[in-house]
């Protein structure tokens, strides 16, 4: 078979038991919920084709349809075949060994995030040395709208993919200092993009502080995000940003291994 038989660039050569995976391809490589039509055009398929691999696909749950009914997202299965791709030993292991470098050089908690369907969901984690840690343990889903790997995935969606998730999104008053009021989150999320972090001061946990950076793949696209925390009796939000060049050169090297 010719090595670009199973390119969508390839018209008409598609094989059919190939066109499901090139559009959970597709889906994933767009980053925003995309309608049919757009993927018949950039799969080079018929319509009723297109239909018929959607209709599998959201039936098996690897997609999803979006809020407006029509465009198509990744499904609780394609997100969990991206964690565990994520999560393989090999790449485990070499993420780890940053992460235990990062704890070590920072002397606080790191954790890693994916964005989930309703939070962020802590992936992996490398606790500090410390008596006194806040305790969150893998497999934990954590809101957007009070979290720094949260608000640090918000800042980095489209404005129209923003506007549809904030109106079903819930802000609600994890502690006294959690923003409640979408404006100011967005003003919030703007000065983040512009600056590159996100921090927690005390939002999502009365006595903790956070700040996160994002891990970002070859095409720019937030994946996963990379956070440091700390109980308010070591640090401040100002002294924790005060880390931020090994937060930043960590992810950058986990983003190498993707």
């Amino acid at each position: 078979m010719p090595e670009d038989a199973t390119s969508p660039d390839a018209k008409g050569q598609v094989p059919p038991n190939v066109r499901l995976l090139l559009l959970l391809e597709e889906v994933a490589r767009q980053g925003t919920p995309v309608a049919p039509a757009a993927l018949a055009e950039a799969l080079d398929l018929p319509k009723a084709t297109m239909h018929r691999l959607l209709a599998t696909a959201e039936e098996q749950g690897f997609l999803q349809r979006d809020a407006d009914g029509r465009s198509f997202g990744p499904g609780h299965r394609m997100r969990k075949l991206a964690s565990n791709t994520l999560s393989s030993q090999r790449i485990r292991t070499e993420r780890l060994f940053i992460m235990r470098h990062l704890a070590t050089t920072v002397g606080e908690t790191c954790n890693l995030a994916a964005p989930g369907r309703s939070g962020m969901v802590y992936l992996d984690r490398v606790e500090t040395h410390w008596p006194l840690r806040i305790q969150l343990p893998i497999g934990t889903q954590v809101p957007f709208h009070c979290t720094a790997s949260g608000k640090m995935y918000l800042s980095s969606l489209r404005s129209d993919k923003l506007a549809r998730l904030l109106k079903w999104l819930d802000l609600q008053a994890h502690t006294e200092h959690s923003i409640q009021d979408e404006a100011r989150l967005l003003a919030d999320l703007a000065a983040i993009s512009k600056r590159g972090y996100a921090t927690d001061d005390q939002e999502f946990m009365a006595g903790m502080v956070a700040v996160a950076v994002p891990i970002r793949d070859d095409e720019g696209r937030l994946l996963t995000t990379l956070s440091i925390h700390a109980p308010t009796q070591r640090h401040s939000v100002a002294s924790l940003v005060d880390n931020l060049a090994p937060l930043q050169d960590a992810a950058e090297q986990m983003a190498r291994l993707i």
